[in-house]
């Protein structure tokens, strides 16, 4: 028994235009960078943005690079050219997510100096290995991310200098934008006396499903997020960068298209599709095994959003990415990371051979992966819910005694998302149905979404894509991802074959409104907290977007 509404999926075609242009120049006789609106044919990079928050809920942002550059000025000058054109939504992020965070009035002075020491000695670490490692492609490539970060703070600062000594980068500037997820396990294994995760706290859903007959298989993720989070930027990177600096070789992921946030020069949600026929996506699995913690060393390590970006560069197949992110493992932004190779993909196929499904889990001190194609064929979907897969993983991050002390909700195969992929991926017969699936919460009605052990036992965190929000303030919850929360699902993206050809996606932004009310500030619990550049009301219709590049 299936429990949909029944509603019209509306699909707005967004074609990103040429809005905002900026270009970064290089005068050779002054060995500097400058800046110049619109686009300029000898530019090392150029940056086209756009702006339609209010109209969809999004902004998108196109950055290309010149392979006529070497490949440091083009990363750093990459990240200049962003800043500039999304400055304004840079400083609105920073003030609604991080403003105060180990700042001059932090509550947690001694929490906020373990952090900086943590940071600023894995930096050296990282300088030592670039300096010594020069040109191997791994290191290679953690200098260029790290060039197009410092681009991007200049940039913003309007301090444009490209480094011609070593790199200086602020732990506590424009790093902390990207190191949103590991600064999650960071703060458990820092002792942060208050801790941003909530025991049990959902943080994505995601589902890979074939169509009947095998014509199709669609890739979907939801990201599980504050609200105050919700200014969006659908971006396109094109970067001309080589493997090595002694190679010519271009990078297999040149081309990525991800969701992801003003001031990150990665998804972070993580959803990503690349000119290298991967898609990947993760869903967080944390860790709640205290004694795993003593894993958690700044040497030795390289933070997950950076391991993440190289991947996404380098590697050409599911196995691949999966030998080059768990290299260096920081434990930190426990994730379950799904690689879809579309290369390897048949429409109408009814099995492949291994390569098509790749799936890795990292907890401190411990990674496992596997090609998981097989499984995939057999049961026509995989779904993502923040519980990990590997028994071992599993019981290893403290799976079993969340079981014991609180019951199925923590249990791989009955927990509530679970067992409402398994019921209704089964209705999913085209690209509509899973979009309507992708955005499920029908919490009052369905059984599945009930909390025995709450009051009231309807609960809006307990779907496919959280309504948090919704729970009401006084009621009694087990656990605290259960109690009322200015958190849910903030947007969906799926694509399919057809349309990862040509790097499209269909995208929505906002809390789920397919069977519950629209969220809007105003009428929120939440009308105080800081969302600086938010819609009021997030109505927003699927997108179907197609870049201008």
């Amino acid at each position: 028994m299936a429990f949909y509404l029944s509603f019209l999926c509306v699909v707005c075609v967004v074609n990103v235009s040429w809005a905002q242009i900026y270009s970064a120049l290089y005068d050779e006789k002054t060995s500097r960078l400058f800046l110049k609106e619109g686009f300029q044919p000898d530019s090392v990079a150029v940056a086209n943005f756009t702006s339609d928050i209010n109209n969809t809920g999004w902004a998108y942002l196109e950055v290309s690079t010149s392979g006529g550059y070497n490949d440091t000025l083009q990363a750093y000058a990459a990240g200049v050219v962003e800043a500039v054109v999304t400055s304004e939504l840079i400083y609105k992020h920073w003030m609604n997510t991080l403003m105060g965070y180990c700042g001059p009035f932090s509550r947690d002075v001694n929490y906020c100096q373990r952090l900086k020491d943590y940071i600023t000695t894995n930096l050296q670490w990282v300088m030592q290995q670039m300096d010594a490692q020069a040109d191997t492609p791994y290191w290679h490539q953690v200098r260029l991310s790290l060039l197009q970060l410092k681009g991007l703070e200049d940039g913003y600062n309007g301090q444009i200098e490209f480094p011609s000594g070593s790199l200086s980068i602020n732990p506590f500037g424009f790093l902390l934008f990207q190191m949103g997820g590991d600064l999650e396990d960071l703060e458990a294994a820092l002792n942060k006396s208050s801790q941003s995760r909530t025991v049990g706290s959902g943080s994505c859903s995601a589902l890979i499903k074939f169509l009947p007959d095998h014509k199709d298989l669609l890739v979907s993720h939801d990201t599980w997020n504050t609200y105050q989070s919700m200014l969006r930027i659908l971006k396109r990177y094109s970067f001309s960068y080589r493997t090595s600096p002694t190679e010519k070789v271009i990078i297999p992921g040149r081309i990525q298209v991800f969701s992801s946030y003003p001031g990150s020069i990665f998804s972070g949600d993580d959803f990503y599709l690349l000119s290298s026929g991967l898609v990947t996506l993760e869903t967080t699995i944390g860790n709640s095994n205290p004694d795993l913690w003593k894993f958690v060393q700044p040497d030795g390590a390289v933070m997950e959003w950076l391991r993440n970006i190289v991947a996404n560069r380098l590697a050409k197949s599911g196995q691949e990415w999966t030998d080059i992110f768990k290299v260096y493992n920081s434990g930190t932004y426990n994730n379950q990371w799904m690689v879809i190779d579309y290369k390897v993909f048949v429409p109408g196929q009814g099995y492949t051979k291994q390569g098509l499904f790749t799936v890795l889990e990292q907890i401190p001190g411990m990674i496992i992966t596997a090609d998981k194609t097989e499984e995939l064929f057999q049961t026509g979907y995989w779904a993502s819910y923040n519980i990990p897969y590997f028994e071992k993983v599993f019981n290893a991050s403290g799976g079993q005694e969340l079981v014991q002390k609180y019951g199925s909700w923590f249990s791989f195969t009955d927990n509530p998302r679970a067992q409402i992929f398994r019921r209704n991926q089964t209705l999913v017969t085209d690209i509509e149905s899973m979009v309507r699936l992708m955005r499920y919460n029908n919490y009052k009605e369905d059984p599945l979404s009930w909390c025995d052990a709450c009051d009231p036992i309807p609960n809006g965190e307990n779907s496919i894509s959280a309504r948090s929000d919704l729970n009401p303030a006084n009621g009694t919850y087990p656990f605290g991802a259960l109690r009322q929360r200015p958190h849910g699902g903030t947007d969906m993206k799926m694509t399919s074959a057809d349309m990862f050809r040509r790097f499209e996606l269909l995208a929505v932004s906002g809390p789920t409104w397919d069977q519950v009310p629209v969220f809007q500030w105003s009428s929120s619990p939440y009308s105080k907290l800081l969302h600086m550049g938010h819609p009021d009301r997030w109505a927003f219709d699927t997108v179907h977007v197609r870049w201008s590049t």
